[in-house]
């Protein structure tokens, strides 16, 4: 216990899924979250829940629309003011779409870049300044095995995963001048969040998960607390050396 003892974490898409997953594990783990998401009820419901385990002012939240940039400098402010400072921003909010290059919408190839690269750009950019004043601190890009692992039907969500994983290193490289912040992403396999809804829809929740399984070495599809624990390492000062790196929690596809 107490792996990030008086870290202040701010964490995107938190009302369910992964980004939920990540606010409860930094904050069983002593950390201060908040959460935001673009269903602002979802993740006051998140925070609330979270303070009823671990006591008041343990959790805050507010809705976050992550394209927007005004919001984003209101949004990270706020935190920062309500848990005292800021060390650990993570990327999590993202979409997917299935599409090949010819069938997929230009509006919203256009649309997944924009959710799942510009808020990491929008994030970063304003939240690196306040990071600055409160120690160690630590970026944490949720890509995906897509970012490495292409198909020829996800052309939108591989080109945003893809360039999750380089802008990740960018800011790396640009924080390590410094030498107080790190960033790195982060790429899981199928994960068993309500990303595969439609497909549990299409097969039935045992036969989808066993379908995806087959397609994992290991043999099954991921838990949110899988992502979570990597998110936790990568928050904590136990990786204080480890910045511009993909962390694959992948249940070895990315070696075949």
């Amino acid at each position: 216990m107490g792996r990030v003892d008086g870290k202040k974490a701010f964490i995107t898409g938190g009302a369910q899924g992964l980004g939920e997953a990540t606010a409860r594990m930094l904050a069983r783990e002593g950390a201060k979250v908040t959460v935001t998401d673009v269903n602002g009820a979802g993740a006051e419901a998140v925070a609330a829940s979270i303070n009823e385990e671990h006591g008041a002012g343990t959790a805050f939240a507010w809705q976050q629309d992550v394209t927007d940039e005004a919001r984003w400098q209101e949004v990270l402010q706020a935190a920062h003011d309500a848990m005292g400072g800021l060390n650990v921003l993570v990327n999590n909010a993202g979409i997917g779409s299935l599409g090949s290059v010819e069938d997929e919408n230009y509006d919203m190839f256009k649309k997944v870049q924009t959710v799942d690269v510009d808020s990491i750009f929008l994030g970063c950019k304003y939240a690196i300044p306040l990071m600055r004043a409160h120690g160690l601190g630590s970026i944490i890009n949720i890509s995906s095995i897509a970012g490495i692992i292409a198909s020829g039907n996800y052309v939108s969500y591989n080109t945003a995963k893809a360039a999750v994983r380089h802008i990740s290193k960018s800011i790396a490289l640009h924080c390590a001048k410094g030498g107080q912040i790190r960033c790195n992403s982060v790429h899981p396999v199928f994960i068993n969040t309500p990303i595969l809804d439609r497909t549990k829809e299409m097969f039935g929740e045992e036969e989808a998960l066993a379908k995806l399984g087959r397609q994992i070495p290991l043999g099954k599809v991921g838990e949110p607390d899988d992502i979570a624990y990597a998110v936790l390492y990568l928050a904590s000062d136990e990786s204080k050396l480890v910045t511009g790196i993909e962390l694959k929690v992948d249940g070895g596809i990315s070696a075949m």
